[in-house]
This record gives structure tokens, C-alpha cells and sequence, in this order.
């Protein structure tokens, strides 16, 4: 969230953030029109009240020295009654400013290129080269159905489309790999942390999931709980209305996550790339604004390093404005190779929100100049479904097996390969 003062003082930078971003500048302008009228009110209210205790003094006095306080009276009952409209527009007012404010998303990085969509995203490295295959390579939904180890069918049977059933060694690798990123990431400093999936529109609204993305979220009951749509929910939301000691702190978690985007644009509808669940290791630091862009390409290269070592080949591409996030300032997407695609995928974002997210959710530290808001980064470490399907078509052979990453086989039993019984 911005600083209401900020867009008021510098309508059109913010302004120019959104056109960079494809949006119009209607936000801003209802914003100021609505700032306008409430100082407005308030200054009203504020002489209004004061009159109200000065007619009162008068009445006082009137009334002690015996004299008729009639008129005085019914001025003081029409000061009371413009006070009523005046806080009440100012509560409507307040309403709206803050209604919008909630809608503006953030203003990006002076290092982010600026352009209109995932097309003007530049690359920054590229890791790995992809394979070149003897033989036709089949894509991971073919795979998995030939090895039995993911079972679409069933899984639409029991939930709907976009849900699928782990099966065998399938089962396995999507546990192995969970534990091989959370091994990994505390090994790099991430303290483990294990959240509910279960979140209250609260800590929805401080990471900057509602109220824009409402229509993406599963709202699961009643109570007024969400699906987390990502562990970033509830692990930043950690911290929420508190001040920080000890920065920086870093922490890791996996937990299911649940979409309903998943699939609506109409690509991806088969296999695993895009579900309404998915499992996810998520890496979140909390840190100091003055190091959390020397900390977003730390995090990003340990979100890196899960590929590394599994071996396959990726990318590192920079979002244009037209393609950044709603919360964040700038963002890396590292993107793994699919070779039936023929094409790289996101596997995972990195991000650095500044204070965007902590001023929504209230999370500071103290300074000797006093109370700020703190800056919080994340990044997947990985999505694992998305790993699943890199593993599966990267290192599938010709007889229709699938070999393991070296470093998974202790997670898998000491399993060299997954083929067909």
C-alpha cells in the first residue's frame, strides 16, 4: 500500500507507475477529487466544533446570570446537526480513500524496465543448455499416465478439473522433492516455518491478495476464511502489527496453495503446469529498505540453486512494468526449459515489495529517528508440480523411464529411476 501523503504530493509519478503498468490514471484522479472533499470536511468539522464549545461557554453563562439561552440553544442544535453530516461524510469519504488506496498497486523500481507485457521482459541469464533428444520426447502428462504415476481422471472424478492424484513414485517424488527445497533453503539461512493454510481476509488484504484478486481466491467457509493461494500469505502476515527485532529474518515454508485462476486463460488446461492445487516451497525475508535490493538477488539466486543441483536448464528474465505484480516493485521469474514446449515456464518469481506489504499489514522496526516500515521479499523455492513436470520430461528416455536427479535419489529410497512395472 502507498502512503495516502505520497500520491497526494506526487500525483504524477504515481500516475506515470500506472500507465507503465497498462492501467489508466482514473484511480489517482477519484483519489485526489476524494482527498479534496474530506480535508474539506474535516476543516468544517474541526470549526464547527469549535463554535459548538464556544455557543456552549455562552449558554453556560447565559443561564448563570438568569438570562433567556433560547436562541443560543437552537444554534448549538443546528451546529450538533451539521456536525452529524460532516462526520458522516467524512466517514464515507475515508471509505472511499481507502477503498481505492487498497486497489492501487505499487510503484515499480526505478530498475524495472518499463513495457507492455511478458514479451518486453529481458533476460538476464540463462543457465544450462536444454537437451537435445534422439527421439521424440513426449510431454509429462503423457509420461505420468505411462508410468502410473498421475492419474488426471481420477483426480477430476473426486474434485473437478485442474486437480490431479500423485501416485507410487509419482507420490514420492512430489514429497521428495518438498523436503530436498526445505533441506536446501535451511542449509542457506531460511528458518523453517510450518503455517495454517486457513487465512483471515486480514492478512489477505496486508500481502495485497485482497481485495483485487477476490475473484481468484477460494473463500472456503462461513467463518470467513481463505485458501492460502501461497505461503507468502500466511508467513509474512507472521509479523503482522508488530515491530521486528533482529533484522533480517528469513524464512522458508511449504504448504499447499490453492487458485481458481488456474486454467481460465484457456492454455495449460492438461497435465500439472496449471492447478487449483498445488504444493509450493516459498523462501519470504523481512529485512531493511537499505538492503533489500542486495537481498533480492541473493534470494533469487537461492531459489537458483534448487535447478542447479536438480540439473536443468533455465532462465532468469526481468519483469517489464507491464508484467510486474500487483504488490511488487521488481520481480525475477526464473523460468525452467520445457522441451516439448520448446519453450522456458516459470517456476518461480522473486520479488521485492519495499515497504508495500508491511505498510498494509503494519509490520516496522524502531530507528533512532523512529518507527519504520520494514521492506519484504519472496520467492518460490520452488513450485513443485512445475519441478515435477521439468524433471519428468528433462531426464525421460527413449524406453519410456524417467531418471532421477542424483541429489533426490536419498529422498526417493535410493530410487535411480521411476519405469514402468
Amino acid at each position: 500500500m502507498l502512503e495516502l501523503k505520497f500520491v497526494r504530493n506526487n500525483p504524477d509519478i504515481v500516475g506515470r507507475a500506472l500507465i507503465n503498468r497498462n492501467m489508466g490514471t482514473e484511480l489517482i484522479d477519484s483519489l485526489l477529487e476524494y482527498d479534496v472533499a474530506w480535508r474539506e470536511c474535516l476543516t468544517e468539522g474541526d470549526s464547527l466544533k469549535h463554535k459548538r464549545n464556544v455557543v456552549t461557554r455562552e449558554i453556560a453563562q447565559l443561564k448563570k446570570e438568569n438570562k433567556d439561552a433560547l436562541s443560543k440553544i437552537n444554534e448549538m442544535q443546528g451546529i450538533n446537526d451539521r456536525i452529524k453530516e460532516i462526520d458522516d461524510q467524512i466517514r464515507d469519504y475515508k471509505s472511499k480513500i481507502n477503498e481505492i488506496m487498497l486497489s492501487i498497486p505499487n510503484i515499480p523500481s526505478e530498475t524495472t524496465p518499463v513495457g507492455k507485457d511478458e514479451n518486453d521482459n529481458p533476460v538476464v541469464r540463462v543457465v544450462g543448455e536444454p537437451r537435445e533428444f534422439t527421439f521424440t520426447p513426449k510431454p509429462h502428462w503423457e509420461i505420468g499416465e505411462a508410468l502410473d504415476i498421475l492419474d488426471f481422471e481420477r483426480g477430476a472424478k473426486i474434485a473437478g478439473q485442474g486437480f490431479t492424484v500423485y501416485k507410487g513414485l509419482g507420490a514420492k517424488l512430489e514429497r521428495a522433492l518438498i523436503n530436498f527445497m526445505l533441506d536446501v533453503h535451511t542449509r542457506q539461512g531460511y528458518l523453517e516455518v510450518f503455517p495454517p493454510v486457513l487465512i483471515n481476509e486480514k492478512a489477505m488484504t496486508g500481502t495485497g491478495q485482497l481485495p483485487k484478486f477476490k475473484d481468484d481466491m477460494y473463500l472456503c467457509c462461513a467463518d470467513g476464511y481463505y485458501l492460502a493461494p501461497t505461503a507468502e500469505v500466511p508467513v509474512t502476515n507472521l509479523f503482522m502489527d508488530e515491530y521486528m527485532e533482529n533484522l533480517p529474518v528469513f524464512l522458508t515454508a511449504y504448504t499447499a496453495c490453492f487458485r481458481r485462476e488456474a486454467g481460465k486463460h484457456g492454455q495449460d488446461t492438461r497435465g500439472i503446469i496449471r492447478q487449483h492445487q498445488f504444493n509450493k516451497v516459498e523462501l519470504v525475508k523481512f529485512v531493511k529498505p537499505e538492503t533489500s535490493y542486495e537481498e533480492l538477488e541473493k534470494l533469487t539466486l537461492d531459489a537458483e540453486e534448487i535447478l542447479k543441483l536438480l540439473k536443468l536448464p533455465y532462465r532468469v528474465v526481468t519483469l517489464c512494468t507491464g508484467d510486474l505484480g500487483f504488490s511488487a516493485a521488481k520481480t525475477y521469474d526464473i523460468e525452467v526449459w520445457v522441451p516439448t514446449q520448446e519453450k522456458y515456464r516459470e517456476i518461480s518469481s522473486c520479488s521485492n515489495f519495499e515497504n508495500f506489504q508491511a505498510r498494509r499489514a503494519n509490520i516496522r522496526f524502531r530507528t533512532p529517528e523512529g518507527p519504520q516500515f520494514i521492506h519484504t521479499l519472496n520467492g518460490s523455492g520452488l513450485a513443485v508440480g512445475r519441478t515435477v513436470v521439468a524433471i519428468l520430461e528433462n531426464y525421460q528416455r527413449e524406453d519410456g523411464s524417467v531418471g532421477i536427479p542424483e541429489v533426490l535419489r536419498p529422498y526417493m529410497g535410493g530410487a535411480e529411476e521411476i519405469s514402468k512395472v
